[in-house]
């Protein structure tokens, strides 16, 4: 019987280096690459132009690039961005054929492009449409990585153009794909220098890098411990008190919290964060309060790191004025001298459209310049095309053009019928013409219109009422109850569960803020804080306590409309619904 022999070769054990821990990014293959396409939604537009450039150790392994005919027309401004015609993609393969190749060009690397999303989501929806699941590589943005890794001293901005131009790149991106691409690789190798000294130095450590908090936020987490957990808001504030960003939260110490969690990407707000140092917290009787308090805080300290919500003086208006033979005019203050307004506007384009619809359905003179029933002028050409009635020449007399200024009135004021049939008419003709362009032309100044007398007839049936009390239910069983008065909130308190209510409700309207009103639709508060108080106001459970008038809509309003405009959008590149809270 033979017995097995078994030899055994004594094996060191070697200890593994950290780097041994991930993929080295010297041996990771990158396919850099970038598309070109009609327009910037996935959904609407389709790619013109593929570029890649795969590179591995700083070594170029292969190229990739082509032309691909988009199925339609390349829209005039696009061909004059890129340089790409229809001619140029008329004999070119189309999407299906080309999809196939270039997913074999990148399978097993790391996808790397500038702005990423944009371009993974159009291969995501082209990927979509030919049956293909979409790509499982790993992704790197290099805009992402810029602005992790640069300051506003080295560049400012994060632009391709920029970066390139900061790393030196061997190739000048033109809005053409292997060229924006070859242009990516130089900023992305310029970008995994300057990560090294990070301790980034394998593509787990490279993808998790965006995502970790920095440095700056890990130091700054002292400033969340004395932070109330209550509704309020909190105020980010520099060495010289300076407010930064002001925001608000139903718990404050949780939000506040988040600024210095990885789960804080905003690049904008990393900056913040680096530069704050200390973080002051107002804590609010209720979400509405705080709401509020964010909204006037905003729009008096200016915060430069809120983009939104900083300026509400900056509305313009719709007036008709209040002079012999009135005319609208686009003005930026509300006085107290009988004309008629519609608004705000958030600039002077969308109120010049509304008044162009406004126009269109009633010959309002045009002219800037005053006019007197006893002297006369020389009319001018809208005259003779029949859009104006002349009274500068006395042709019509100030009882006669006092009708065009009530019908403009009540269409601005209460009912929007007359100039909504008589865009709609001219949109019909044009269409039918096949003039299309100047059919979508008349389509948003109709929009512009109806949505703004929408809003501003919303905002007046809550501005027209001295004094509304009303409550909501809160978490713990009690009461939030809030006065309003002229559309301002001017007090806000919380009932206990159980307590009589009268007295409560007595106490806060007596110590309530007064509020004396103003001129125009929105007498005592900004349309941004009257639009908060209204939303709390629909909200389900909220009960009327008192109401000194009455609220109400016209029957015949131009809300009736809102959602008819919203449908001639849908569908539209770049369109969102104008409804929901404006993102501050």
């Amino acid at each position: 019987m033979s017995v097995p022999v078994f030899k055994v070769r004594r094996v060191e054990a070697v200890q593994g280096t950290l780097d041994e821990l991930g993929t080295p990014l010297r041996d990771v293959t990158f396919v850099v690459f970038d598309l070109e396409t009609t327009g910037g939604s996935a959904a609407e537009h389709a790619i013109t132009e593929i570029g890649a450039v795969k590179v591995r150790g700083g070594e170029v392994l292969g190229e990739f690039a082509t032309l691909v005919d988009p199925g339609g027309p390349i829209p005039p401004f696009i061909s004059v961005l890129t340089g790409i015609t229809d001619a140029m993609v008329m004999a070119a393969p189309k999407m299906p054929e080309v999809l196939p190749a270039f997913l074999e060009f990148a399978a097993g690397a790391t996808l790397v492009a500038h702005n990423a999303p944009f371009d993974m989501g159009f291969l995501k929806a082209a990927c979509a449409s030919g049956g293909y699941p979409p790509p499982a590589n790993p992704v790197v943005d290099t805009a992402d990585l810029a602005r992790r890794v640069l300051t506003r001293d080295e560049t400012p901005n994060c632009k391709l153009a920029t970066l390139a131009r900061l790393f030196r790149s061997v190739t000048d991106p033109c809005h053409r794909a292997l060229s924006d691409a070859k242009a990516t690789v130089d900023v992305l190798h310029g970008l995994i220098g300057r990560v090294g000294s990070y301790g980034v130095h394998t593509l787990e450590d490279l993808r998790s890098f965006v995502r970790a908090p920095t440095p700056e936020q890990q130091r700054k987490r002292h400033l969340a411990q004395s932070v109330p957990g209550a509704p309020g808001v909190y105020v980010f504030e520099d060495a010289k008190g300076e407010a930064l960003y002001i925001g608000k939260s139903s718990n404050l110490r949780n939000r506040v919290r988040s600024y210095f969690t990885a789960s804080e990407t905003r690049p904008r707000v990393r900056e913040m964060v680096g530069i704050a140092e200390s973080v002051r917290s107002i804590v609010c009787a209720t979400a509405l309060e705080a709401e509020v308090r964010e909204l006037r805080m905003i729009g008096a300290a200016k915060p430069r790191y809120n983009k939104r919500s900083r300026f509400p003086e900056r509305v313009v208006w719709l007036k008709l004025t209040d002079e012999p033979f009135p005319r609208l005019s686009v003005v930026r203050d509300l006085k107290d001298d009988h004309g008629t307004y519609l608004g705000p506007f958030s600039s002077g384009r969308l109120a010049d459209e509304a008044r162009a619809a406004l126009h269109e359905a009633i010959p309002l003179r045009q002219c800037t310049q005053r006019l007197s029933p006893r002297v006369h002028r020389s009319a001018c050409t809208l005259a003779g095309l029949g859009r104006c009635g002349a009274p500068c020449e006395g042709r019509e007399s100030e009882g006669e053009y006092s009708r065009h200024v009530e019908s403009a009135r009540h269409a601005m004021e209460r009912d929007p019928e007359v100039v909504v049939s008589a865009i709609e008419t001219r949109m019909r003709r044009l269409s039918a013409e096949q003039r299309y362009e100047e059919a979508a032309v008349d389509r948003d100044r109709l929009a512009a219109y109806v949505r703004t007398a929408a809003r501003m007839q919303r905002l007046r049936s809550l501005t027209a009422i001295p004094q509304m009390v009303a409550a909501a239910p809160a978490f713990d069983g009690g009461w939030d109850i809030h006065v309003v008065r002229h559309g301002r909130l001017a007090a806000a308190g919380v009932m206990p569960r159980g307590a009589h209510p009268v007295p409560y409700v007595d106490a806060l309207v007596a110590t309530a803020e007064t509020v004396s009103p103003g001129p125009g639709p929105i007498p005592a508060a900004s349309a941004e804080e009257t639009e908060c108080v209204l939303r709390w106001l629909e909200a389900p459970g909220v009960r009327l306590v008192r109401v000194d008038g009455t609220w109400s809509l016209p029957a015949y309003g131009a809300g009736r409309l809102r959602a008819r405009m919203e449908r001639a959008y849908q569908g539209l590149p770049g369109h969102q619904p104008r409804e929901g809270k404006p993102l501050r």
